[in-house]
């Protein structure tokens, strides 16, 4: 139900309390794709929590995705507010842009994973879980375009860098 809710993301199998998949980002020139796993590191119905481990290498070797996920529902006077912490490491040629770019992507990556689940939630009344969990086993899921979504953020941090290192050359 939620993985076709992350850009790139596309589930292949589901054991027990582990989820397989991969997600294609794309870069600028980079493509990468992880392949990986994710799991329930802790369920906590009362308080309304979850804590999700995933790891994925990139299938080219090129790199590897690590990220603790920590979920809680939190009920307000408008309804539901859910709080989402993400402490992400990747390494290989993704990882290049650093730290600030890498922090406004997921930014990004996440409003716009929070749109989409809610637009599932309130298109499908949250009632027809097993039609979802085919619609993301049968999708072909097309690389995320991680510039495009960061926009103006990426190019306000790399076109001055960009213009000093070309200064430099002449």
């Amino acid at each position: 139900m939620i993985a076709p809710c992350l850009p790139g993301a596309q589930l292949e199998e589901v054991e027990n309390d582990e989820y397989k998949g991969f997600v294609k980002v794309k870069v600028g020139p980079i493509t990468a794709q992880y392949k990986g796993v994710a799991k329930f590191v802790e369920k906590d119905d009362s308080n309304h929590r979850v804590v999700i481990r995933g790891e994925g290498r990139d299938t080219r070797g090129a790199g590897n995705a690590a990220a603790d996920i920590t979920a809680s529902l939190e009920s307000t006077a408008e309804g539901t507010r859910v709080n989402v912490v993400t402490d992400l490491k990747i390494t290989g040629k993704v990882a290049q842009f650093g730290r600030g770019v890498m922090a406004d992507i997921s930014k990004k990556l996440m409003g716009q994973f929070a749109d989409n689940l809610s637009e599932l939630v309130l298109s499908k009344g949250g009632d027809s879980q097993d039609s979802q969990s085919e619609d993301s086993s049968n999708q072909d899921s097309e690389a995320i375009d991680l510039l495009s979504i960061a926009g103006s953020s990426i190019g306000k941090k790399l076109v001055p860098g960009w213009i000093r290192n070309r200064q430099k050359k002449t």
